[in-house]
């Protein structure tokens, strides 16, 4: 995003968002079309590819566009409108996969993109930087390689094993992240100003932005707890997603009316010392937990996500002169997509080990070894394991019949939580 914003810096902001979004919807017409794997994978990173164009050029408008004394507020409606889309993107998504095929969920994006440009190409005066400039490649492809091969490291390490090429990730990252600050402080015109580091308010501000790995991350294994533990179907967990999009947009709009008043630093700080209450919260979440029980605490990360966030991309913002907008909306946008990816990557590596040891233990004697194997793999394939298990041998009747099913619900007189783990501690494929 770094170098992706610094490009449409110099040549066109408006020209970059078009770019990007034409980029994003031919991503999603070849994720809609494939059906390999690797396909899949290279569909998702086109469309990755036109997202860091979209993302750094939709903030430096704003920026642009806007007079100072309405940045806030044109900020905060972008943190809103971000809030907004946490919320329809898993219910329509959760619709499409009920009631369409699964490519569906790519296409959809294709008319929401030409809509975007149309809007881009009426709406949108044209903008771009002032001054010339020459880009810093040598800069921007070391953020790429350093950040890239972090975080690769730390999801590929703790699941396949810290064999050659996790390692040599991580020996990449160590290496090339050293490498582009002293790169970037010898350059001229570097891509990302590492001094500005020494300022307190940006450096505060990327903390901040950074700081919601665990918000991000809580937020992605909340969407598997729903549907892996409580046994919602996709459109059910969309809808249930829905209290937490609307707890950031309402944190939005209140930081929008209270920074002007407070300043930056006291919204910034409530909002991180609310969301590191929730993702604590969160700790206490169990297999008996319903979806009631932990709802508040989800309700208060979202709040705490739309409280810091908007102040502290307004800061980021306006560290950068009008020149260098393109490069300041990349650095927040960095840290965003950087904080959700190691949050998620974190998380899972803590999750999916723990998961791995305690599985053989629990179910190891009532699952063949292939389907154990499966089930280790991942949670979704854990669950189907014993559906197929049971299709190739004679069900067990000394086992208790509410270990037949991997995802039950309840009845209506029993709690609201998996049919399994009422008077029984067997989590069949979990």
């Amino acid at each position: 995003m770094l170098v992706l914003g610094s490009i449409g810096e110099k040549y066109s902001r408006r020209g970059a968002l078009v770019t990007g979004l034409l980029i994003f919807a031919g991503g999603s017409v070849m994720g809609s079309l494939v059906h390999e794997t690797g396909l899949v994978i290279t569909a998702r990173a086109i469309m990755g590819v036109g997202a860091a164009v979209v993302m750094p050029a939709t903030l430096s408008l704003l920026v642009a566009i806007f007079p100072k004394h309405e940045r806030a507020r044109a900020i905060t409606a972008w943190t809103a409108t971000s809030g907004l889309a946490i919320a329809v993107g898993p219910l329509v998504a959760g619709w499409l996969l009920e009631s369409h095929a699964w490519g569906s969920t790519f296409l959809i994006n294709v008319p929401i993109a030409v809509l975007a440009v149309v809007g881009a190409l009426v709406l949108v005066p044209p903008s771009k930087a002032d001054t010339k400039f020459r880009i810093d490649y040598v800069g921007g492809l070391l953020s790429i390689v350093s950040v890239g091969s972090l975080v690769y490291a730390i999801i590929e390490g703790p699941h396949f094993g810290w064999g050659a090429g996790p390692v040599t990730a991580a020996v990449v990252a160590a290496v090339g992240l050293p490498a582009f600050v002293a790169w970037e402080l010898r350059h001229p015109r570097p891509m990302l100003d590492v001094r500005k580091f020494a300022h307190r308010p940006f450096s505060g501000s990327m903390t901040a932005v950074l700081f919601f790995f665990g918000t991000f991350g809580s937020i992605y294994y909340a969407t598997q707890f729903l549907q892996f533990v409580l046994c919602y179907n996709a459109l059910e967990t969309g809808v249930r997603l829905l209290p937490l999009a609307g707890a950031v947009f309402l944190g939005a709009v209140v930081t929008g009316r209270l920074t002007p008043k407070l300043g930056m630093k006291p919204m910034v700080v409530t909002g991180m010392v609310l969301g590191t209450v929730a993702v604590l919260l969160l700790t206490q979440v169990d297999k008996t937990s319903a979806y009631g029980d932990f709802l508040p605490t989800l309700m208060l990360l979202g709040f705490a996500v739309g409280l810091s966030v908007s102040p502290a991309t307004d800061t980021i913002m306006g560290s950068f002169p009008e020149n260098e907008l393109g490069v300041g909306g990349g650095a927040n946008d960095t840290a965003l997509e950087l904080g959700g990816s190691l949050g998620i990557a974190i998380l899972g590596s803590l999750l999916g080990t723990v998961y791995k040891d305690k599985l053989t233990d629990l179910v190891g004697g009532h699952l063949p070894a292939a389907a154990l194997d499966t089930a280790k793999d991942s949670v979704g394939g854990g669950l189907a394991s014993p559906r197929r298990s049971r299709r190739r041998r004679p069900p067990d009747r000394s086992r208790p019949r509410h270990w037949s099913t991997p995802c039950t619900r309840p009845s209506p007189t029993v709690s609201r939580r998996p049919a399994w783990s009422a008077g029984s501690s067997w989590p069949p494929a979990r």
